[in-house]
């Protein structure tokens, strides 16, 4: 359930974008996928063109029409703040953070991660009981 406040605070956002209400065009289409006869009646998933900047927006997120609204409009704003920012975007900087987490680690961090390590390692083998013959 999507409150007032969200709203107003997506409407701000749109707005410092400069995107409004009536550059927008807004359909309602059937959506795809599970949800058996109620998918098929109704209406819920939310179209949105923005025609000057050449984005379209389709979300299916939940049952309800109006909590659609809401997202394809929030997912527009990611989606013209990516354009504009470029590689500032938050979504741009998440998946760089994944990617540097992927990479390999050079010989000498590998070599110094592992003598590391064995070093705790040994330091651990001294803390077993101590016995009558030590």
């Amino acid at each position: 359930m999507v409150t007032g406040e969200k709203q107003e605070k997506l409407q701000v956002r749109l707005e410092s974008l400069g995107v409004f209400e009536k550059d927008l065009e807004e359909h309602f289409i059937r959506g795809s996928g599970s949800g058996g006869q109620k998918m098929n009646k109704t209406s819920s998933c939310v179209q949105l063109v923005h025609p000057s900047s050449g984005i379209e927006i389709r979300c299916q997120k939940t049952r309800s029409q109006a909590d659609n609204r809401y997202w394809a409009r929030h997912d527009l704003c990611e989606k013209i703040e990516e354009q504009i920012l470029g590689a500032k975007s938050a979504k741009k900087q998440a998946s760089e953070k994944i990617r540097r987490q992927k990479r390999r680690r050079s010989r000498r961090a590998k070599s110094k991660m592992l003598d590391a390590k064995s070093k705790k390692g040994n330091q651990k083998k001294l803390r077993g009981r101590v016995g009558p013959d030590e």
